[in-house]
Parts: C-alpha cells; structure tokens; sequence
C-alpha cells in the first residue's frame, strides 16, 4: 500500500470516530433522522411492488372488476407510500439543520478555545491566516459528511439491501445478480476514492491553506508592502503560489471526471444484467409484465442511488480530507496545560522567586537557565539589562508562565505558579510590550480589555493617567474610535499610551514594561515616560530595557548574560564597576547619543 493510501486511511480512522462522538451529543436529533430518512427510503422501495400490481391488473382488462378494486388498491398504495416518504423526508430534513448547525458551531468554538491555547512557540511557528482556513474549511466539510452520510449513504444502503432482499425472495437469481454487482460496484469505488482521489485531494488542500496563509501574510504586513512599493512583488509571489495551487487542484478534479466514467461504465454491466434477467424470466413464463415491470423499476431507483453513491463516497472522501486538519488541532496537545488541581493564585505583594530555575528551549541541546535564582521583593522596581539573546525576555514569559521551566520553580507570593490557574496568574500581571497590539475595536474596549465592564468613568480616568485622554478626544469618534487591524490607525506613541491606559486600569499588583519607550520621538516618550513612573507606584515592576535611560532611577538593575545574572545593582553601583558589561553598554549608548546631537 503506497504512503498516500495509508495516509488517507489514517485520515478516515481518525476523521470518522471525531464526528461519531459529536453525533452522539445530540441522540434525540440523531435518531430522529435515521427515523425519517430510513422510513421515507423504506417507503420508496416498496413503491415498485405496487406498479408491479397495478401493471398486472391493467393488463386483465377494465371490464374485469376484481382487476379494477386490484388497480385502485395499487394506486392508494402509491399514493400513501408517497405521502408517507414526503412526511418522513421531511421530518428528517427539518432535524438535520439544527443538528448540522450545532456541531459545526462547536467544532469551531473548540478548536479556536484550543489554538488560543496553544504554546507561543506553536502560533510562532504558524500562519494566522492557514489556520483560520483549516477551521473554516473543517466546518464546511462538516455539512457535507453529515448530508453525505445521512441523506445520500444511509438510504443508498437501506435501498440496495432492501431492493436486494426483495428481489431474492422472488427470483434467487436476480437477488443475487444485485448482491454481487453492487459489492463490486461500492468496493472500486471506495478503492479508487482511498487511492486515486484522496491523495491529489490532499496536496490540493496543503496548497489551499498555503493560499490563505500568504494573503494573510501579506495583508497584515501590508503598511511594509506599500513602504517599499512592492505590491506588484507581491502580486507575483500570490499568482505564483496560486498558478501551484491551480494545478494541484485541477488534477484532483480531473481524477474525480474519470471515475466517474468508470462507475458509469460499471453501471451500465449491472443494469444489463438485472433487465436481461428479467427478460429471460419473462420468457420462460416464470414472470408477468407486471412482475418485469417492477424488477424495472426497483433497478431504476437501485440504479439512481448507486449512480449517487459514487459521488457521495468522493463526497465522503472529500469531506474526510476537509476535515483532517481541523481534526489535528483538536488532537494537537495544548502547550502549557493547567495542572489537574490548579487553583486560582492569590497576588497582594507581588514578590517574585526564582529557586534554582533551569530552562531549554525546545530544540537546544544547552539550557538558557542553568540553575538561575534570583529574588524580586515586592513593589520592587526592577530593570532587566543585556545584550539581545542573553535571558530578558525569556525571564517575563516565565513569569507569565507562557513556558514551563525545565527544573526548579517560580514563585509569586510564595506559590508556585507551575500550580495555580493561568488564567488566574495572567490576570494580575500587567504588561505593556514593545510594540503594543491593539484590536481591532473601539478605543474604549482597548483600554478596557484588562477589566471587560469597566465604566467609561474607569476608562477615561486610566487614559488621563497614561496621558491617553487629549488624544483620543481629538479623534473623530472620540473612545468609539475603531483604531484598526493592531492598531495600525494610531501612531507608536498613541498605541503605547493606549496599551499604558489598558495596564493602569487592570490594576495589577504585578507589571511588566517591555521597553515601552523604544523608537519614540521624544515627547511621545517623555510622555510615556511621565505615565510609567506613576504606574510602576507601589506594584512590583519588571522592566526590559535596550535604552538604559529609562532604568536609571529604578529600584535594581539584574545584568544578564547567556542566561545568567552577571551583575546587579543600581544605576549608580554598576556605572562604577570599571569592566562591567553594564557600564559598557550604557557608554556605548551615550556616545552614540553624543554623536547624533552633533
């Protein structure tokens, strides 16, 4: 069996069992379907028994009055077992809308609960846009297995087992002639579907996500696309991946046309099997016209539903490969995972322990922290000073826990924050990062995102104290300014203030400041610089800083380097350590500043 077979097969395993489960959340609904699409496919198949009769009393004459109560008794049978399918089909068509409707709801809820989750590395490392595609495509598929399997399969089966079942109790002969053309008939068909279609059906999809991920990549960076007039560059990089994309695809319909061609052709054998045996019956005098008539129709409906049953099991197949990606982020293990008996932790001073803390990163033979201890005494102002690469970053995510440590343990008050609730930890430490993300919403739910339900009264206020407020009132909008994808609408200094209103109105006893004040004019930062003074005010606080001007007045400097604290102390201390890597790098930066004045 070739890697694509095994592949799809593997597919199906896990696809099929996925939907089952969500199936059975709903068994009211579930039932209810089978009931009315078996019952309306029931009435069908007992259809042509009565043309059977009502073709056999034609044939005795009008004059004939048992032939006459024969014909009108056929014809009421026709008419309510009409009747009936209509009513069933009905039921079963009214049920599976909210039944479809409901799982497709909740396999997108879950699966964005579960990439909002995920690790940073694992959102680092993917395409924003490639994953929105592989859910909404999902959902879709979902609509198409469920009509597959529950309007097109399901009464295919119950037709050709019943037809088949029916015919037997007749003419052994015919019964089996079905039997046997409708087993090999649905057994090339699923084969070729495994392992002609699935596997071009595959890749296509592979290139399908590959699309959306390069629209989304360049629409988000599209203010650097316009920067260096690139947009036809980029045109062309989209129409390449494309014109990919294109061939992938039409080989995969191309395969579809083919075996078509060939159940088309398979069909043709059985449907001449099943009317030459009928006729041989006839003319041994072992069947009526009216006996011919209804082996005919039975094979008309048989013939119709098997002509259908080869688009829906390509239809299955296709629905299964739609689905297989969206499957895998549900099956894909969530980073970092709250322990079982997570509590929600407590923070009223804010202190923060380090205890002999080793890290890797995934993929590094050698730790970034080996055995790292350091201690943060709350309402402690605290700079992390370094080259780029030597921990400072690393040491707020732990913080944050966005990793788990690979030895050792953090501690916020005391408790182990391995232990406590994320949600719970993450909520009491602010953080305003270097280039501040804002949605794209108004500029009031901005501010208010750290405490949803705050007054405008809150808003306001924390926007006056991160000297937010005169500029937002200048807008056209006001707070009910929408400010765009990320924030793209405001400057670097207006998202900065904003991201600093949003820190001053969570309140937390814990804040972090990624260097909120890099690549600013200088009124933005002295701004910034006014509003995080008043902030950093009896919290303890963790700043990054590349511009050591704004750790200068801070309660401690740590000095990290490949992973390790080198040196600490204040401002004051370390310009005098004459080797230091502190007072090296704060020189360099002066005489840099120098330079730029001349």
């Amino acid at each position: 069996m070739s890697d694509q077979a095994k592949k799809s097969r593997a597919a199906i395993r896990i696809v099929m069992p996925f939907v089952f489960h969500h199936w059975l959340e709903q068994p009211i609904l579930t039932l209810t379907i089978a009931f009315g699409l078996v019952g309306a496919t029931v009435a069908d198949l007992f259809m042509p028994i009565f043309s059977g009769h009502l073709v056999d009393a034609l044939t005795h004459g009008s004059a004939d009055p048992d032939a006459r109560h024969a014909a009108l008794v056929a014809f009421s049978g026709i008419v309510a077992l009409g009747f009936s399918s209509i009513v069933l089909r009905q039921i079963g068509l009214q049920a599976i809308v909210p039944f479809t409707l409901r799982i497709m709801s909740d396999v997108a809820r879950d699966a964005f609960m579960r990439v909002q989750r995920f690790s940073t590395d694992w959102h680092a490392n993917s395409f924003a846009g490639s994953t929105v595609r592989k859910i909404t495509r999902g959902m879709w598929a979902l609509d198409l297995y469920n009509d597959t399997i529950l309007l097109a399969l399901l009464p295919s089966l119950v037709v050709l087992f019943g037809s088949m079942v029916l015919l037997g109790l007749h003419w052994s002969v015919l019964g089996l002639v079905i039997l046997v053309g409708a087993a090999i008939y649905i057994t090339m068909t699923v084969t070729l579907s495994i392992r002609y279609i699935a596997p071009a059906a595959r890749i296509s999809n592979a290139w399908d996500t590959k699309v959306g991920g390069t629209l989304a990549d360049a629409l988000t960076c599209n203010a650097v696309v316009k920067s260096f007039g690139a947009e036809a560059r980029e045109d062309a990089r989209l129409m390449r991946v494309i014109g990919r994309w294109r061939k992938r695809v039409k080989r995969s319909w191309l395969r579809y046309n083919t075996i078509n061609a060939v159940q088309l052709a398979a069909l043709l054998c059985l449907r001449a099997s099943v009317i030459g045996g009928s006729l041989l019956l006839w003319m041994a005098g072992r069947a009526s016209p009216g006996d011919v008539t209804y082996v005919l129709t039975s094979y008309y409906i048989i013939h119709a539903y098997l002509r259908d049953v080869g688009m829906h099991i390509n239809n299955l197949q296709r629905s299964v490969n739609d689905m297989e990606e969206l499957v895998q982020i549900h099956g894909e293990p969530i980073g970092i995972a709250d322990a079982s008996d997570a509590k929600p932790i407590a923070i009223e001073g804010g202190r923060i322990v380090f205890e002999d803390v080793t890290f890797h990163y995934g993929g590094h033979r050698a730790p970034l922290y080996d055995g790292l201890s350091v201690d943060i005494r709350a309402g402690e102002r605290v700079g992390l000073v370094g080259r780029s690469g030597s921990g400072k970053t690393t040491f707020v995510k732990l913080v944050q826990r966005l990793y788990d440590v690979s030895g050792g343990r953090i501690l916020i008050d005391g408790q182990d924050i391995a232990k406590a609730a994320q949600q719970s930890l993450r909520s009491q430490i602010a953080i305003v990062q270097q280039d501040p993300i804002l949605f794209h919403r108004s500029l009031a739910e901005n501010v208010a995102y750290g405490r949803p339900g705050a007054s405008l009264a809150a808003i306001e206020q924390a926007a006056r104290l991160a000297n937010a407020h005169d500029f937002i009132l200048r807008l056209p909008s006001g707070y009910g300014t929408l400010v765009g994808e990320r924030g793209v609408k405001l400057s670097g200094g207006e998202r900065q203030r904003v991201a600093l209103a949003r820190a001053f109105l969570a309140d937390a006893p814990i804040l972090i400041l990624d260097e909120a004040t890099s690549s600013l004019d200088s009124e933005s930062e002295a701004l910034i610089q006014e509003a995080m003074v008043r902030l950093m005010k009896d919290r303890t606080s963790i700043v990054i800083a590349h511009r050591l001007s704004t750790v200068r007045s801070l309660d401690r400097i740590l000095v990290f380097d490949h992973g390790r604290i080198v040196e600490q102390g204040t401002h004051a201390v370390l310009t005098t350590r004459r080797d230091g890597i502190y007072r090296s790098l704060f020189e360099r930066q002066a005489t840099e500043f120098i330079s730029a004045a001349e």
